[in-house]
């Protein structure tokens, strides 16, 4: 039997935010400002030992990455998990999580890039509401519109409603599904593996940085070819920085998806961009390319 949605505990000043690294090391000017924004929201912040730990282009060992993360989910003074840095690595953790004692330990988990595989995970396997938002080296150095989408997401009862300033319809329609996505290439990479997750009659959000647009006609293919887009309900696209003109990579997932013909629209503030919104992963939302919003069918966390 399908697990029951669990929402989070909505976040309150002096709550104990924990910092996880479960991909790359980062930069220690970068994660101390982060530190400083959480403060300034009026939250603890609690570093554990060995989060500063590097091999290679690891943040450490693959077991002490995990068991450092475990370790939050498992810490009663933490109400929320943040991570440091994406760059690579959390796809690596997945066979050493305990996703019996994360789904009986709901935490607000938060992150984006490579973190889309904890992301994803978490909430397929724990029907856990996640969180696709800044990391702690990304948000000090993000604008008061980042910050405030984040409280909005992680404190707030309301359900969140996003309508970019600059929406872009790649193919029009409306569609309802609980939302689901994040990086491209960290959802690619997890199909075939025993982690993949389904897009059936999802709301599939994706984003990414740096990639060529061979590289997203690719992976788009790949998923395109694997049946994994056939039962997408919509799609909604976030910031594709670095990835050439953004014509062409609207152009090229439009193409990915004309064997379904779903509503498409593109612009949000998400991800890799100047601006990042934070939205739930897993919750129903309701997506409407006339008035170019996505709007959430309930709040994010508990209150």
């Amino acid at each position: 039997m399908e697990r029951q949605l669990t929402k989070p505990r909505a976040l309150k000043p002096g709550d104990t935010i924990g910092i996880a690294a479960p991909a790359s090391p980062f930069d220690r000017e970068d994660f101390d400002r982060g530190v400083a924004a959480l403060e300034s929201m009026g939250y603890q912040v609690k570093i554990p030992e060995g989060l500063f730990e590097k091999k290679g282009y690891l943040a450490g060992s693959d077991t002490k990455r995990a068991s450092l993360l475990m370790g939050l989910f498992e810490d009663d003074s933490i109400s929320a998990i943040f991570c440091a840095r994406g760059g690579f690595g959390s796809m690596r953790l997945l066979p050493l999580l305990d996703f019996e004692t994360i789904c009986s330990r709901p935490r607000i988990l938060m992150g984006f890039s490579d973190i889309t595989a904890l992301l994803v995970v978490v909430n397929n396997w724990c029907r856990i509401v996640t969180f696709h938002g800044p990391l702690v080296t990304t948000l000090g150095k993000g604008s008061e519109k980042t910050q405030a989408a984040l409280a909005d997401a992680v404190a707030s009862s309301k359900p969140l409603v996003l309508s970019p300033d600059k929406a872009v319809v790649v193919n029009a329609g409306k569609a309802s599904g609980r939302l689901l996505g994040g990086n491209l290439a960290s959802l690619s990479h997890l199909m075939g593996t025993p982690y993949e997750p389904s897009f059936k009659g999802c709301l599939l959000f994706l984003e990414d940085r740096g990639e060529a647009p061979y590289r997203i006609d690719r992976m788009l293919s790949q998923l395109r070819l694997g049946g994994h887009l056939d039962k997408v309900a919509g799609v909604v696209l976030g910031s594709f920085h670095d990835c050439g003109s953004l014509e062409h990579v609207y152009s090229i997932v439009e193409d990915a998806f004309s064997h379904t013909d779903v509503p498409i629209l593109a612009g949000f503030e998400l991800g890799h961009g100047t601006e990042n919104m934070t939205i739930p992963i897993g919750i129903e939302a309701d997506l409407d390319t006339e008035k170019g919003v996505l709007r959430f069918q309930e709040a994010a966390v508990e209150r």
